[in-house]
């Protein structure tokens, strides 16, 4: 008998990252069982905290990954990259299940193409957060597309992806190798950023996926 599909938990902190991971999943791993948990609260009370990523805040994340993990969950894959250390802590809790953070992967890849990075955002506190995750080795040239997130939240998605272009062509021509979008909710702007610029286009999605499931099949396997 064929081992049943493991279940996975899609954690989001912002509603636009739904559709992209689970249209990645479709395309790559479309036999996982699902669980998408969604709490919007966590991007606006951290974009509004003067303490950031306080105790408090790494305690709902612990929270949402306990209930998922009760539902039977063999992975967890957070999807906002603005809550790196809130993550960790929900790692070293459940050492046995596989935790990734949404950038894992495209860090990876990144420090593999080139030593000058070019990290876009549309979430500021993503740029305040994840360019500590990369290797030492590499420059992270953080720039924000400012008020693309806005438009997509008013459904402007060209004008969104107008916004993310220009960002990215504005921190490559600081001569950057390669240019990584830091959040699944910029992935529907890849192509227009292809466009924009002379270096190869990183987001986080595909290899978020690509990761998840070998880490999620590799702890089954053993």
């Amino acid at each position: 008998m064929a081992a049943a599909a493991p279940r996975i938990a899609l954690i989001h902190a912002l509603a636009h990252s739904i559709a992209p991971v689970n249209l990645a999943l479709d395309r790559a791993w479309p036999d996982c069982v699902r669980m998408n948990l969604l709490d919007d609260s966590l991007s606006a009370d951290l974009a509004a905290s003067p303490d950031g990523l306080d105790a408090a805040m790494t305690a709902r994340f612990i929270a949402l990954a306990d209930y998922a993990i009760g539902a039977g969950v063999r992975g967890i894959l957070f999807t906002c990259s603005a809550f790196g250390p809130c993550i960790d802590a929900v790692a070293l809790r459940w050492p046995r299940i596989p935790v990734l953070k949404p950038n894992e992967a495209m860090i990876i890849d990144a420090s593999r193409i080139g030593r000058r990075i070019g990290l876009v955002a549309s979430f500021a506190p993503t740029l305040a957060s994840m360019p500590a995750e990369f290797p030492a080795t590499v420059t992270v040239l953080p720039a924000l597309a400012e008020g693309a997130l806005d438009a997509l939240t008013l459904g402007d998605a060209p004008l969104h992806d107008q916004l993310v272009a220009e960002a990215a062509r504005r921190v490559a021509a600081r001569g950057c190798d390669v240019i990584a979008l830091a959040q699944f909710s910029l992935a529907r702007a890849a192509s227009a950023v292809e466009h924009a610029v002379r270096v190869p286009v990183l987001t986080t999605v595909g290899s978020a996926v690509r990761l998840l499931r070998e880490r999620v099949e590799n702890s089954m396997a053993g």
